[in-house]
């Protein structure tokens, strides 16, 4: 099955259902991250709203593995939202890398499921902002083994900095992976 989503279809099947849905392992690739909030249940009629790094630190609880690649520092909402998770900062669970290369987005839960997309990790990407906020973003969801191995095997060469000793923008690395 492969389906396409658009705009705010993306929040709803990969935010509020996707990701939660993570069993074994949780990989997010992404160029740009910032503070992204997702509704998690009302205060009486109100949505709440939370940094989307309760939802991992939610994952890591329950013991679900998550990498979380990016390509340049996060702002500085999200690294104060950060800190407010202990769980994220001393869990072997969650492991977080910079590599100025990466411009993909995508989402792997479990190898079963990959999200390939337009947006990036932010608010106005994935999140729960009004539509007249949001990014134009478009997406392929997927469980299609022959898309998702490949993918899997690459992802996971970035995470290992396979790349790292021959990548020509080293000097420009704030934290070289090997």
């Amino acid at each position: 099955m492969t389906e396409l989503l658009l705009n705010e279809a993306i929040y709803k099947r990969i935010i509020e259902e996707l990701v939660p849905s993570a069993e074994r392992y949780l990989w997010i690739v992404t160029a740009d991250i910032k503070d992204l909030h997702v509704a998690r249940g009302k205060i009486g009629r109100k949505t709440r709203f939370v940094p989307f790094l309760s939802v991992l630190n939610d994952l890591v609880q329950k013991g679900v593995a998550v990498r979380l690649i990016h390509a340049k520092e996060p702002g500085p909402r999200f690294r104060k939202d950060f800190d407010k998770y202990p769980d994220l900062i001393n869990s072997d669970l969650f492991e977080r890398i910079l590599c100025p290369r990466v411009h993909t987005k995508a989402i792997i839960v479990d190898g079963k499921s990959a999200f390939i997309t337009s947006a990036n990790l932010t608010g106005a990407g994935l999140g729960a902002k009004s539509p007249l906020r949001r990014n134009f973003e478009a997406g392929i969801l997927t469980d299609e083994k022959e898309h998702i191995g490949p993918l899997t095997e690459w992802i996971d060469s970035l995470y290992l900095g396979d790349h790292c000793l021959k990548c020509q923008r080293r000097k420009y690395c704030p934290d070289p992976i090997a």
